[in-house]
């Protein structure tokens, strides 16, 4: 294996392509999107280069389906394998980038007004769809799947608190 940095995309794609057995990069992107994305964005051309790169540094092994579209097929290799459960293992605090683009609105002088109502409304929508997603399919998540989906629960709650407490300032 070639001496590749490993990203969190990186772990990404190793990710999904475990839980799947067999991935071609769009399955994986179309993974990302049903379930990932409300936590962690993945560009599609990102993945697409993950791929390539987990594929070069040995990490993921490729097939080529015979006929019609001539998919990829990936699969890990036992490196890969290796390398996602050092990660899952790694204890490591990575801090979080919290990246509201109606926060860094406020700062710049944005007004409360005009944002929090909004945004109030937003964050709601988002923990009503979060806490239905709960009620309906929780009993049918991994352990893991259920805690990262409790976690999209509480920030939108705080998210919903937050922007009241703008709200209620203005006066």
């Amino acid at each position: 294996m070639a001496d590749t940095r490993l990203t969190t995309p990186s772990y990404l794609v190793l990710g999904f392509i475990e839980q799947l057995g067999e991935a071609s990069p769009y399955d994986v992107k179309v993974e990302a999107a049903r379930t990932v994305a409300p936590f962690w964005s993945m560009p599609h051309a990102q993945v697409y280069a993950q791929c390539d790169r987990l594929v070069e540094a040995g990490l993921l092994s490729e097939v080529r389906q015979e006929g019609g579209r001539n998919r990829r097929r990936l699969r890990l290799t036992e490196a890969g394998r290796a390398a996602l459960r050092e990660w899952l293992a790694d204890p490591e605090f990575a801090p979080v980038e919290a990246r509201e683009r109606s926060v860094l609105k406020l700062w710049f002088g944005g007004s409360p007004r005009v944002l929090a109502p909004t945004q109030v409304r937003e964050h709601r929508h988002t923990l009503d769809e979060y806490e239905g997603l709960a009620e309906s399919v929780g009993e049918l998540l991994s352990r893991g799947q259920r805690e990262a989906l409790e976690f999209g629960i509480r920030y939108e709650r705080m998210m919903v608190e937050f922007w009241q407490w703008v709200e209620s300032r203005e006066g």
